[in-house]
């Protein structure tokens, strides 16, 4: 049984490329849940560092807020604007100590993502029961750029293009 099952938007603002420059994200993320529910966080993340071992690991700061909240709006009038979206379809488990995530791309590879500290990861992917060589510490932008390079066509990650068709994800 999934701990969350829905539709994840994420909007990334900067201001003037700052953010981007020191390697840092700020991320407001809208979970819109298959029940109806509706959250969003707002999260800091830091420049990654790749361990000795291949796991990536960023410092974080998340805080959530009810529906409603206007995130956006607070944010504009410090001068952020949004500069990267990402809309998919995800499901959520909790599976040996760590958070497994499914994610369905509007037109991409589906993407399986472990997050944790690595005992639990390791534990995780076992039970997973997918080899470990196809879980790597890249990025959505090297995910991406893999598809377009297999397929041919660029992947599409949001819902916000001109020449909108349905995404390739479950209803």
């Amino acid at each position: 049984m999934p701990v969350f099952a829905g539709r994840l938007f994420d909007r990334r603002y900067d201001i003037d490329g700052e953010l981007a420059e020191r390697k840092e994200v700020l991320r407001v993320r809208r979970y819109k849940s298959n029940d109806g529910s509706v959250h969003d966080e707002l999260a800091w993340k830091g420049p990654t560092t790749i361990s000795p071992q291949g796991y990536k690991a960023r410092p974080e700061l998340e805080c959530r807020l009810g529906a409603g909240a206007s995130i956006s709006d607070l944010l504009a009038a410090l001068g952020y604007s949004p500069v990267h979206a990402v809309d998919r379809f995800v499901e959520v488990y909790a599976i040996e100590g760590a958070t497994v995530r499914i994610e369905w791309y509007p037109e991409c590879d589906t993407l399986v993502e472990v997050e944790g500290d690595a005992d639990a990861i390791e534990r995780a992917i076992a039970t997973l029961d997918i080899p470990r060589a196809n879980f790597t510490a890249e990025g959505l932008a090297s995910f991406t750029a893999r598809f377009a390079r297999r397929t041919g066509r660029p992947a599409r990650v949001a819902l916000h293009f001109p020449d909108e068709h349905p995404a390739h994800w479950p209803r």
